[in-house]
């Protein structure tokens, strides 16, 4: 096998494992992509939406659609910044961080099921040639 070939094998598979761990956390009631909104109010605390933007490597206008989504399903809520009355706040609710909880669950499940069978060595094995590749990717541009 070439590098192409392998290459392209890993994306396919590596798309295939990003749909599955979304699909049993859309069962669990929160997607990937609403569960990395979620994890960086989490970690961060409220912020701004630009602010948010930038800690989540996501689009401005993506972010405002995502968090008004979330506001509109009780996950976040927004208040106007008092340091400028143009900016709104995002700040997690309970019910985004019971959410988060549930979501993140269910996809670490995923995950033990996907890769759990293949043993601690392999788990190390595995763990070595995704290293090796990340250290021969260029980080991404931005959102």
């Amino acid at each position: 096998m070439d590098a192409e070939e392998v290459g392209l094998r890993y994306l396919e598979l590596a798309h295939r494992v990003r749909r599955a761990v979304d699909e049993r956390m859309v069962g669990a009631g929160l997607s990937l992509a609403r569960t990395k909104t979620l994890r960086v109010l989490a970690d961060r605390g409220p912020l701004r939406q630009a602010e948010l933007a930038a800690e989540s490597g996501t689009a401005p206008r993506s972010v405002t659609q995502a968090v008004e989504a979330l506001e509109r399903d009780g996950l976040v809520e927004r208040a106007p910044d008092p340091d400028d009355g143009r900016a709104k706040i995002v700040a997690l609710t309970a019910a985004g961080t019971a959410a988060l909880a549930s979501g993140t669950d269910a996809g670490n499940e995923a995950l033990r099921g996907i890769f759990g069978g293949l043993g601690e060595e392999g788990l190390a094995a595995l763990a070595d040639l995704l290293d090796a590749l990340a250290a021969r990717t260029p980080p991404p541009a931005g959102p």
